[in-house]
């Protein structure tokens, strides 16, 4: 027993060692992103992608002062937001979301970043009525790759602003900003810097007419620093902090 509580098991320390280490390693990149970007490290917040990981390793994470975790699929999400809740912890939800996994979802996110039609802006705002939580941000996800159905989600985007009004107007529901994911296909299929730039476009356009929208979600393990460059706010890290992942079930 130590100041802090029970001693973790063996397996449990030598996991936290190996998180400490990994997010170590994330946040040197991240500050260098930034000094070359001539922007303070306090502009980017870390989300670590805890996709297909235990509650163990949201539970460790927590323990070394990480804030903000993100889940994509809410079956595995909703259990672990529900072992985990006493945390002092953000849940950003980041993956395609189903009209009829709404309810479920909004029992534990703080935020969706995938806000792609507007549906699901009415489902959300209708539940959000229901249930009398409080406001819940929401991003605007942006298909850069010019094509939705070949994607994995997101508004073209031409239709961003009609979308955003929308959501800004819906009530129950903020408009926080844009997210994006590095398109594997399209003009910009293997450019990051290009395709985050487009976003950074995007966002600003956005905030003409919604200048509290800053909020601009991009970047992975792999184009962290690209999206630092462009104007990112927020990062969305998961294999460099807590390894390759399993397989999905």
């Amino acid at each position: 027993m130590n100041a802090l509580g029970p001693e973790p098991a063996p397996a449990e320390g030598a996991r936290l060692d190996v998180l400490r280490s990994n997010l170590t390693a994330v946040e040197q990149r991240i500050a260098a992103a930034c000094a070359a970007a001539g922007r303070p490290r306090s502009d980017v917040t870390l989300i670590v992608v805890t996709k297909t990981y235990p509650a163990a390793d949201t539970r460790l994470l927590s323990a070394l002062g990480v804030t903000d975790v993100a889940e994509n699929r809410d079956q595995d999400a909703a259990p672990k937001a529900e072992e985990c809740k006493n945390l002092p912890l953000l849940w950003h939800f980041v993956g395609q979301l189903q009209t009829n996994k709404v309810r479920s979802v909004l029992k534990y996110a703080d935020r969706v970043h995938s806000v792609d039609r507007t549906r699901l802006v009415s489902a959300l705002s209708a539940e959000v009525g229901k249930t009398g939580r409080p406001v819940l941000g929401c991003l605007v996800q942006v298909a850069l790759e010019g094509d939705p159905a070949a994607t994995r989600g997101g508004a073209l985007p031409a239709d961003v602003p009609a979308l955003a009004e929308a959501l800004a107007a819906a009530p129950g529901l903020r408009l926080d900003g844009v997210m994006a994911v590095a398109p594997l296909t399209g003009p910009f299929a293997g450019d990051p810097v290009r395709a985050f730039d487009r976003l950074a476009e995007i966002s600003s356009l956005l905030r003409r007419e919604h200048p509290a929208a800053t909020m601009v979600s991009a970047g992975m393990s792999g184009d962290l620093e690209a999206a630092v460059a462009a104007g990112a706010t927020h990062v969305r890290v998961g294999t460099a902090v807590l390894g390759v992942r399993p397989p999905l079930g």
